[in-house]
């Protein structure tokens, strides 16, 4: 369940955009200058961008806080990969969007090898 203020925000920029084409719609029944109707492509297309950007911080930043969580506690202190997790856990709030992926791809490593090295430990 998303958030209900990012929920608003991204329905507020889907209502936009939707006038944005309407907008589109209209400079070209009438026709407008391409280059204007360029402009608008634009900036209707920036505004999805941001919409989607909005939903995809809030997912990958859910989901890579839940993975942090559960590998920490996987991490029965002395696993090797303490200092990487607490690296992990403090980079969180400041991780930027672009980074994400590859820090989720990262936390799913630890995951892994935690889970084996438990295994091993229970053996």
């Amino acid at each position: 369940m998303l958030p209900k203020d990012l929920t608003k925000d991204i329905k507020t920029r889907l209502q936009s955009i939707k006038g944005q084409m309407d907008g589109l719609i209209k400079m070209l029944d009438e026709g407008k200058d391409p280059e204007k109707i360029l402009l608008q492509f634009k900036a209707a297309r920036n505004g999805l961008d941001k919409a989607h950007y909005l939903l995809l911080d809030e997912t990958f930043r859910k989901s890579l806080a839940i993975n942090i969580s559960e590998t920490s506690s996987a991490c029965p202190g002395n696993c090797g990969n303490e200092e990487q997790i607490e690296m992990l856990r403090q980079q969180f709030p400041a991780i930027e969007v672009e980074d994400l992926t590859e820090k989720m791809k990262e936390i799913a490593r630890l995951k892994k090898h935690l889970d084996r090295f438990n295994k091993l430990d229970q053996k």
